[in-house]
């Protein structure tokens, strides 16, 4: 794997150096946290190539339960309301803050009751507007802006962090039904001989 530039050794040096690009990126900015995520931040790929995670500073999603005191006043939260789909949730504008992002205010909606309501395509629609990096972009796939440089490929994916300890400890704590308790006993599989 070494001659490959697989090695363990090799990966742990541009793990390294990618979380220092990221963290120089991270210094010029106060409105994003960039992240190298996927197979690039697991040392797997080449410089410029796989996966960014864009992180807003300036906004929050939070589960019910979540004192809000403990966020500081100019972030604008977002209450997450879970009563959805398992995984998906509605963020409804819970405190506004000074700080605006015009991609926000453009992907903000109305939830039928006369509330904000964050729209998650017109979030992904505003944010694959910005030019973060130059380059021919793809049609979105998900939540991800697929984008060609001349360095390579890339997926940008916008994200809002969230504060949901209950659900991530629901999550953690939920039945498996996979693998199966008695997949311990190894199988062995039998192929027909050749004659």
């Amino acid at each position: 794997m070494n001659l490959l530039g697989y090695g363990e050794e090799i990966r742990r040096r541009r793990v390294e150096m990618y979380r220092e690009h990221a963290m120089l990126v991270n210094e010029g900015s106060g409105i994003i946290t960039f992240t190298i995520v996927g197979s690039k931040g697991e040392g797997l790929s080449y410089y410029l190539e796989s996966d960014f995670l864009i992180e807003l500073k300036s906004v929050i999603g939070v589960e019910s339960g979540v004192d809000l005191h403990t966020i500081p006043d100019n972030i604008k939260v977002y209450r997450m309301d879970t009563c959805l789909y398992p995984g998906h949730c509605m963020m409804l504008l819970e405190r506004p803050a000074s700080t605006r992002i015009p991609q926000i205010v453009n992907a903000l909606c109305d939830d039928g009751k006369g509330k904000p309501l964050l729209g998650s395509s017109l979030f992904l629609d505003e944010f694959s507007k910005v030019q973060f990096l130059e380059g021919d972009r793809a049609e979105r796939a998900g939540p991800s802006q697929p984008i060609s440089t001349i360095s390579g490929d890339h997926d940008l994916v916008w994200a809002i962090p969230c504060q949901c300890p209950g659900i991530l400890q629901r999550w953690a704590q939920r039945p498996r039904h996979w693998p199966p308790p008695e997949s311990c006993i190894i199988g062995i599989l039998s192929y027909p001989r050749r004659m």
